[in-house]
């Protein structure tokens, strides 16, 4: 990953291929802001190319002008930072899609200056988690390493004077990039690569060296054990299902925080198959457990005082003559049974059997995170993901994304849509009312937390970015909910 430092000298007096600076967005025009370093004839050169090359300031857009002799840098980079935002996470966020849109844009390019707008500690974990974030390239396996354009290899940020706080916001910055890129990492993961067994063993070499420990489910245990819906949803594939459960236990813990992800590695649907073009990006369906497997991790780098278990779902949705069939009824561990009305509706009968597995060791706070409804992206469309579950959890869950940068936006769980996942043959179905399935789904969910407080995250739209690089977001997997989850953990344990 890229290498990252402070300092406290004077940005234009560092040696670098490239000094980045904000522009700030002011009624369809720019003005450079936080650049005071600049000489006088160094800002009129910059306010000059500005109005010849028509920068508007807008968040993460680039514009890269001669750097001549006023700085020490060979390249002068003006970053958009957007209007004034007055409150201050999203002013944080600015700074992260900043230095996020520069690190990108610079990629191959050994040494960058980061002289960014901030004021104390946390706006330095900012630029410097977005410069991270930016850096991230995905190393395909068998690939040519000189096709592939590195990253920045080294990025200084200009922090003035050394206040309170700095080190252990860098420290967090550069655990929690790390958390995503490996989260990246695992979804851009091809699916004959990443299957429930492999996803189990690269779990077990993530942890090797940390205070995080490891238990793996093997099909027989989870038969064994009535992981009813773990083995429905794996019977269909060659590659039999496991349950991952990580701990990560501090001497001191204050909590108790159960986080359960779901991992389809890959989803045809089932019997009730998707169409081809849905099936391209089903590789992503493990979203869910990447990002808890990472986040379980971080918080052991970070040593939060808050007591971690991860529980990994993990199959593989295939059809066969050996894979589950709509009207099948099976019995979830703790025994409800559930009704398969659809077999692409298969992320909730893993996540149930996870959830009470997570649930039977009474948790202060149980969290589940999923790529789970396509209503998801309906609704919300494909940068915000949804939250659901009880109340508090719920705005705790939004609070600490907003905090992190990550959008979620709060969901209902209303009771009439209950009723629909009513059937003659079994306690529930898994499947109910089409319209607002995205709450349906939370609803079935539900029905296996245990009465405990509980937050549901969809994210199905935001793991995996179809479109274009935008910012520090990278096209594929894109880590979302990582860092949410790890602000919500530092939250608990404050």
């Amino acid at each position: 990953m890229t290498t990252l430092n402070l300092s406290s000298k004077d940005p234009a007096r560092l040696a670098a291929d490239a000094l980045v600076i904000g522009v700030r967005s002011a009624g369809g025009s720019a003005t450079v802001e936080g650049a005071d370093f600049l000489s006088r004839s160094a800002a009129e050169s910059v306010s000059r190319a500005i109005t010849l090359l028509g920068v508007t300031g807008d968040t993460g857009q680039i514009t890269k002008i001669p750097a001549g002799d006023a700085v020490k840098a060979d390249l002068l980079v003006l970053v958009g930072l957007g209007k004034t935002v007055e409150d201050e996470d999203g002013r944080r966020e600015r700074l992260r899609r900043a230095a996020g849109s520069a690190t990108a844009a610079l990629a191959g390019t050994a040494k960058v200056v980061l002289a960014l707008p901030t004021d104390g500690a946390q706006d330095v974990g900012a630029v410097a988690e977005g410069a991270l974030l930016g850096s991230y390239v995905y190393d395909r396996p068998g690939t040519d390493k000189d096709s592939i354009k590195a990253p920045v290899g080294a990025v200084e940020i200009a922090a003035g004077a050394r206040s309170k706080g700095l080190k252990a916001a860098l420290t967090r910055a550069e655990v929690t990039a790390a958390a995503v890129h490996a989260a990246r990492d695992l979804v851009n993961t091809s699916p004959n690569l990443l299957y429930p067994a492999s996803f189990a063993e690269r779990a077990a070499k993530a942890v090797k060296g940390t205070k995080v420990s490891i238990k793996v489910l093997d099909e027989k245990q989870l038969r064994d054990g009535g992981y009813g819906g773990i083995t429905g949803v794996g019977q269909g594939s060659a590659r039999p299902p496991r349950l991952v459960r990580l701990s990560y236990s501090p001497a001191r813990a204050k909590r108790t925080v159960a986080l359960v992800g779901k991992g389809i590695t890959f989803d045809s649907g089932g019997l009730s198959l998707k169409p081809p073009k849905s099936m391209e990006t089903m590789k992503s369906d493990m979203a869910g457990a990447a990002a808890v497997l990472h986040t379980v991790i971080a918080a052991a780098a970070l040593e939060l005082p808050v007591a971690v278990t991860g529980w990994l779902a993990l199959a593989e949705n295939l059809p066969s003559a050996t894979a589950q069939r709509p009207s099948d009824v099976i019995t979830i561990r703790g025994g409800k049974t559930v009704e398969v009305l659809n077999t692409d509706a298969e992320g909730r009968l893993v996540l149930a059997d996870a959830l009470v597995a997570a649930g039977e060791e009474k948790p202060d706070l149980l969290v589940d995170i999923a790529t789970l409804t396509g209503a998801q992206m309906v609704a919300l469309g494909s940068q915000v993901g949804a939250v659901m579950g009880t109340d508090a959890e719920r705005t705790a869950v939004a609070e600490a994304a907003s905090r992190a940068g990550e959008q979620f936006w709060p969901m209902p769980l209303p009771e009439e849509l209950r009723a629909s996942l009513n059937t003659p043959t079994a306690d529930l179905a898994n499947i109910g009312e089409r319209m607002g399935g995205m709450l349906v789904a939370g609803l079935f969910l539900k029905e296996f937390t245990g009465g405990l407080p509980w937050a549901h995250l969809d994210i199905a739209g935001p793991a995996f970015n179809e479109g274009g690089a935008r910012h520090y977001v990278p096209k594929g997997g894109t880590g979302m909910g990582v860092r949410t989850l790890v602000e919500l953990l530092c939250a608990v344990g404050a």
